[in-house]
């Protein structure tokens, strides 16, 4: 008898032990009390009653990623692909989780991929493989409708690959290498294009330019030439103008000096002997030149014989 209090405390002990849960960050506990939902633990220390009550299930509120194998599924335009997509969710209620549908994510797999043939079905090939943004928002939005009633909320998804038939990818191979020669004539043209008006703008602008200068160095070789002329012109006229003041002033000397007529006279023959010039056949002399000219012979001749 003595032992068996200390084992009665022992068990009591181990008992309690053993029906002390910790709830971690991040989990949840779903407690059952006689088979039938009584609660739900969250983070902290919590007691159950040993035989009654039991964790029915541990559920994590974390956001979980599930990828989801290949679905086949057929275009508008009857072509087959493989697609398989990528789910984000994350428990919220884990009550509707546990007890709203048998096996959740079996459930979400067969949803999404149903969604995903009838989204695709009222597409064509070429607007599926440009459209991933519309249809990702369209299953989103349908999975997050229907799993609101499991405790589930439909964060994200994404359509991981699209995988059309063998022949259909080396249509669309064909048509792409096509299209980028295609851009690549084009963007070659319209260089070639911009090289030859460049060009061309160029030797006009040089053509301009040269019949600029041409115009230019015609000006200052005209202005050159007539500033030349004119020079000269100041030249003659300043020259003429010497000649007529050196005559003025000699006319004047002349008269100041009151020289007779037989000054004139000789005067007179020198202008005719310039006149001559050793080349007139015939000279009229005035008569009072004339009587002058005897005069002055009959001096020489006189002045010779002495």
């Amino acid at each position: 008898m003595e032992f068996v209090i200390p084992i009665i405390v022992l068990l009591v002990i181990v008992l309690l032990a053993l029906n002390i849960k910790i709830v971690p960050q991040s989990k949840a506990y779903v407690v059952e009390r006689l088979g039938a939902y009584k609660e739900t633990w969250q983070t902290g220390v919590h007691f159950k009653i040993p035989l009654i009550d039991r964790v029915a299930k541990i559920v994590s509120l974390k956001e979980q990623v599930v990828d989801f194998p290949p679905q086949p599924v057929i275009t508008k335009d009857n072509v087959t692909m493989q697609i398989d997509t990528v789910v984000f969710y994350q428990i919220t209620d884990p009550k509707l989780y546990c007890y709203g549908v048998e096996r959740p994510l079996s459930a979400i797999e067969n949803l999404t991929a149903t969604t995903l043939r009838n989204i695709i079905g009222e597409l064509e090939l070429d607007h599926t493989l440009t459209s991933r943004d519309t249809i990702n928002a369209k299953i989103r939005g349908i999975l997050d409708e229907a799993t609101d009633a499991w405790g589930i909320k439909v964060n994200r998804v994404e359509l991981k690959n699209i995988l059309p038939p063998k022949e259909i990818q080396d249509a669309m191979e064909k048509q792409m290498k096509a299209e980028r020669e295609r851009r690549e004539a084009i963007l070659r043209a319209e260089g070639e294009k911009a090289s030859q008006v460049l060009v061309a703008e160029g030797q006009k602008e040089s053509k301009i330019l040269a019949a600029e200068a041409d115009k230019q160095s015609a000006i200052l070789r005209a202005e050159a030439v007539r500033e030349a002329k004119i020079r000269e012109s100041e030249g003659e006229a300043q020259a003429i103008l010497a000649v007529e003041e050196a005559r003025a002033q000699a006319i004047k000397l002349i008269n100041e000096s009151q020289p007779g007529q037989a000054f004139l006279t000789i005067r007179s023959l020198d202008a005719f002997e310039k006149a001559a010039d050793g080349k007139a056949t015939k000279i009229i002399i005035p008569s009072e030149i004339q009587s002058v000219a005897g005069l002055a012979k009959g001096i020489a001749e006189t002045i010779k014989s002495e």
